[in-house]
């Protein structure tokens, strides 16, 4: 499978899971997880998050910018991980680019500019540049998938929904 076909069916995966659980290293050191949701995907790059500059995510990224972006579809099990070095900017154009009216429920509005409009100074996007990604597809119908779960239960044998892949960094720049 070419990289292009790859990186197609990645996305295809993560626009089909609303949530990814956020990893970043805390000031601790211990891993901290924390469910955010993708953002639209715009060409040349990789995967963008919506914060408020207030929270300790930031913190974390300042010390530590290696995340972890993991997605698991509960109905098809199919999943996705995604490792990366995180950027914060504050680029209102990009803002504006990304912008959505739900965003409001998450920042609130406090007046004056502090709306949770596009131009709020409490929004800052954050983009993860992938270096590695794995992922699963599943590439059987839903009824062969829980036939070959009872089989296992009844039989031991291990059962397999999918193909897992992966994409390099190498393959993320083509």
């Amino acid at each position: 499978m070419t990289a292009s076909k790859k990186i197609d069916e990645l996305y295809d995966l993560i626009n089909g899971i609303e949530t990814a659980m956020f990893t970043t290293r805390g000031v601790s050191g211990q891993l901290v997880s924390r469910p955010m949701a993708t953002q639209e995907r715009i060409e040349g790059a990789d995967l963008w998050f919506v914060t408020n500059v207030d929270t300790h995510k930031l913190d974390d990224l300042a010390l530590d910018p290696h995340v972890n972006c993991s997605y698991y579809n509960n109905r098809t099990h199919e999943w996705v991980s995604v490792s990366g070095i995180a950027r914060v900017t504050k680029n209102k154009t990009r803002i504006r680019q990304l912008y959505q009216e739900d965003w409001k429920t998450w920042f609130g509005d406090e007046g004056g500019d502090r709306d949770g409009g596009p131009t709020d100074p409490r929004i800052a996007l954050i983009l993860v540049e992938a270096e590695l990604a794995t992922y699963m597809k599943v590439n059987k119908p839903r009824p062969v998938i829980l036939f070959q779960v009872l089989k296992g239960i009844v039989t031991g044998s291990r059962r397999s929904p999918g193909e897992v892949k992966e994409i390099t960094g190498a393959e993320l720049m083509d």
